[in-house]
């Protein structure tokens, strides 16, 4: 891997609407973000609205160092949100709003030729929920690069999600990530054969040509199914904060990890530190960068 490693965050790009604040989210944006943070290139491939919330979202990303080139401005539709519940903080709960400019993304030649010279792409659910996101991002997803990782994180919210994009996903990813509760949800939907982790990952992996699975378990650390390997990586502990975020830390961790071509087991470590850094701080974008190179350098 190397500083000019691109790695894209292709969905969602909102403000997390708190009870005393807002802040910049979205989960293919965390990651981008924290991609950056550790030493890659993390681009934002969204929609928002033009409007003063969209103004504001783009000059966050300026400010952080982010391209905002591939932050699409919609004049019809706002700028989402969601309303965030952190009354627990280790379990927000999130009321996504509808019909928003990232709804509407849309997959034109520059997209796609970004996509070409891509590193690694995440990319979710939720921003599949309305067909002309949904069609831009299999369109995308479509234009990789060969050896480009694709890392579908499943981040299920509400009811937005079906099935069939749930396997189209799957069947463009090498890298899938999701949480133990989406385990259950996902066994269910797909007719798995086991709702049993590792059965789980090992069935995704035959069906759908995954390389590997990840499955999170917030303070209970995380399985990695990687091909034949598998790794039980304990959690670590720290004072939650909110929790909003730390899973998209923790994806951009494990993208960092696999581009630098780590054994399983030093990226499932590395993701979980990250993960409870950003646990412990407000926000889904906590600027971190030095503590986040102190915690890199104890894997290099």
């Amino acid at each position: 891997m190397t500083e000019s490693s691109i790695v894209v965050g292709l969905g969602e790009l909102l403000w997390d609407c708190f009870a005393d604040s807002r802040r910049p989210g979205g989960a293919p944006a965390n990651v981008a973000f924290h991609a950056g943070q550790l030493g890659c290139r993390g681009i934002v491939c969204s929609r928002v609205g033009a409007d003063p919330l969209g103004d504001e979202l783009v000059e966050f990303l300026k400010r952080q160092g982010l391209a905002a080139d591939w932050v699409e401005r919609d004049p019809a539709h706002p700028t989402g949100t969601v309303t965030v519940d952190t009354s627990r903080p280790d379990q927000p709960r999130f009321t996504i709003h509808e019909d928003v400019a990232w709804d509407h993304l849309h997959c034109g030649a520059d997209l796609e030729q970004l996509m070409a010279s891509a590193a690694a792409v995440c990319f979710g659910t939720l921003a599949q929920r309305c067909v002309d996101s949904r069609q831009a991002i299999q369109r995308a997803l479509s234009a990789t690069r060969p050896g480009a990782l694709v890392v579908y994180d499943v981040n299920l919210r509400q009811h937005w999600y079906q099935r069939a994009w749930i396997e189209e996903s799957l069947r463009k990813a090498q890298l899938v990530k999701l949480n133990h509760e989406e385990v259950r949800v996902l066994a269910g939907l797909l007719q798995t054969e086991s709702q049993a982790p590792e059965a789980f990952a090992r069935e995704l992996q035959a069906r759908f040509n995954v390389e590997a699975v990840c499955i999170t378990r917030a303070e209970e650390g995380c399985l990695l199914v990687d091909g034949d390997a598998v790794v039980d990586s304990p959690g670590v502990k720290v004072e939650v904060v909110d929790a909003v975020g730390a899973g998209d830390a923790f994806t951009a961790a494990w993208i960092v990890a696999r581009l630098s071509r780590w054994p399983p087991e030093s990226q499932a470590r590395f993701a979980n530190r990250v993960g409870a850094l950003v646990a412990s701080r407000p926000g889904a974008m906590p600027p971190l960068g030095d503590a986040l190179a102190a915690i890199r350098s104890e894997f290099t």
